[in-house]
């Protein structure tokens, strides 16, 4: 279900004027009339669907304060934003120590209301990214804290609540970037096993010569395996269908005995590891062409989730985009407070081919290039010159000191002989020494993505992987420049 505000009020003049103002901002709505009502919409299943409320603090019977202690115990509760006739300013001072996040004055302006609810979600984005992000880490990570108010994601949440109850292996199926990890962690944060180790491995990622000594050890080198470190916990295996058959069969018995072998090992050792492993393949597919064994895909094969693409979702989006431009804006030192109209149409109609993976690194794009409080249009090139009807405008730029080829005017599809087949990179010495590719060999220009990661690489080696110099000379934070490496597989240096 889509989220909505809960508007508290036992006025019906007053909330049916709230009710319609709200809705003219965009979002849906849900009204009650006593303290009582709203307690039991609190407490209803549907209750993850309040996304703010907008609560009356004098009221019969239950009043606001009253509402605002019982939020106190609940598990997951909304922001609060109260509201107080004029000369009541004390009682709104005690319902914001009592949690709620804003008070506005009646007859409250739909301008002064805007503005409360935009940066109570702000707020609510924030905290809830930062919440996410501490208990993905430290295993606490639960389904209830994942953005899915898209049918389609309710049924993924429901099939993870039933994982998580077995210890039954588990293969989650989506595109690239549909966020299938996140699922994993979520089943394991929700199981018997969350106090245990969740253990990754990138299986399309490690060497084929390494992936048998990383998962199940090398008593040569006495090295313990990933199954080893799972040992309690879960080993999450991401793109299964990169291991070879003679890993696969290691797996098969691994999952079927409880037994691994470590490479020159003469014993066999026992672990209880539950399993889950996510793949952008067909594995029937693959099972049919002999590149995936059949015994082990009906050992994983018992509880398939499968993961929507970000364009059968895209309800979802806003809020990710919430949830996204709070975390960047933070890290960025920004203020970002959300999209305009004309953007967030904008970004429903794209296809989203990249996933949630690629809407993150365009609200983060977006959020660096930001000269305002509002994200428009113009922060979304790249996804402007992929949607009908749109034209992005890049203000000229002053002139370098060099003459570089430099684009200006609206953002233009297609090729031309004038334009530049390689960024260049001045040396220290003034010389044209660097060169990073920006056309690819089919002669179309390589994403902002590729050029970004090769950047990345090139300043790690320019300034010898000392981490401050390089985010400094990126123009970007050290957790944003960390979360970048990760992404493209390159590990800082620890001296």
């Amino acid at each position: 279900m889509p989220k909505r505000v809960l508007v508290v009020d036992d006025d019906p003049t007053q909330r049916r004027i709230l009710e319609e103002t709200i809705k003219q901002f965009g979002y849906n709505v849900e009204a009650v009339d006593s303290g009582g009502s709203a307690l039991v919409a609190l407490k209803a299943d549907s209750a993850g669907d309040i996304c703010l409320i907008l609560l009356d603090l004098f009221m019969p019977d239950t009043d606001g304060m009253a509402v605002l202690s019982a939020m106190r115990s609940m598990p997951r509760k909304p922001p609060a934003i109260v509201q107080t006739a004029h000369g009541s300013i004390d009682a709104a001072i005690g319902a914001m120590r009592a949690g709620a996040v804003d008070f506005v004055v009646k007859p409250v302006s739909p301008e002064r209301l805007e503005v409360s609810i935009k940066n109570a979600l702000k707020i609510e984005a924030l905290a809830g990214e930062i919440t996410r992000m501490k208990a993905s880490a430290n295993g606490d990570l639960g389904l209830a804290d994942i953005i899915a108010g898209a049918e389609a994601m309710q049924r993924v949440i429901k099939l993870g609540k039933r994982a998580a109850g077995s210890n039954i292996p588990v293969v989650i199926e989506g595109e690239p970037g549909v966020g299938k990890e996140l699922i994993a962690r979520a089943i394991h944060g929700e199981g018997d096993r969350k106090s245990k180790p969740f253990v990754t491995v990138s299986c399309g990622v490690v060497p084929a010569r390494q992936i048998e000594s990383i998962l199940f050890g090398n008593a040569r080198d006495k090295r313990a395996g990933k199954f080893v470190e799972a040992d309690g916990g879960t080993l999450f295996l991401d793109e299964i269908s990169a291991l070879s058959l003679d890993v696969q069969a290691k797996l098969l018995r691994a999952l079927t005995d409880g037994e691994i072998k470590p490479v020159g090992a003469t014993q066999p050792m026992y672990v209880d590891v539950r399993l889950i492993a996510t793949t952008n393949q067909n594995l029937i597919g693959l099972v049919q062409e002999h590149r995936f064994r059949e015994d082990l895909y009906y050992k994983l094969n018992v509880f398939p989730v499968w993961v929507p693409p970000l364009r059968q979702r895209l309800e979802d989006a806003p809020e990710l985009i919430r949830n996204f431009s709070a975390r960047f804006a933070a890290e960025e030192g920004k203020r970002i407070d959300g999209l305009d109209a004309e953007a967030t149409f904008m970004l429903q109609r794209y296809s989203w081919p990249g996933n949630i993976r690629q809407l993150e690194n365009a609200v983060f794009r977006a959020v660096v290039l930001a000269d305002t409080p509002m994200l428009t249009v113009n922060e979304f090139p790249q996804i402007a010159a992929h949607v009908e009807g749109y034209a992005v405008t890049v203000p000229p730029a002053p002139a370098p000191k060099d003459p570089t080829p430099r684009i200006d005017g609206p953002v233009m599809l297609g090729k031309s002989a004038d334009s530049p087949a390689t960024i260049h990179v001045p040396s220290s010495e003034g010389k044209d020494a660097l060169g990073i590719p920006a056309l690819m060999d089919s002669g179309d220009i390589r994403s902002l993505e590729a050029v970004e990661a090769d950047m990345i690489r090139l300043a790690f080696g320019r300034y010898r992987g000392r981490m401050t110099e390089i985010a400094k000379r990126l123009g970007i934070g050290r957790s944003t420049l960390y979360r970048k490496m990760r992404e493209i597989g390159l590990e800082a240096r620890t001296n």
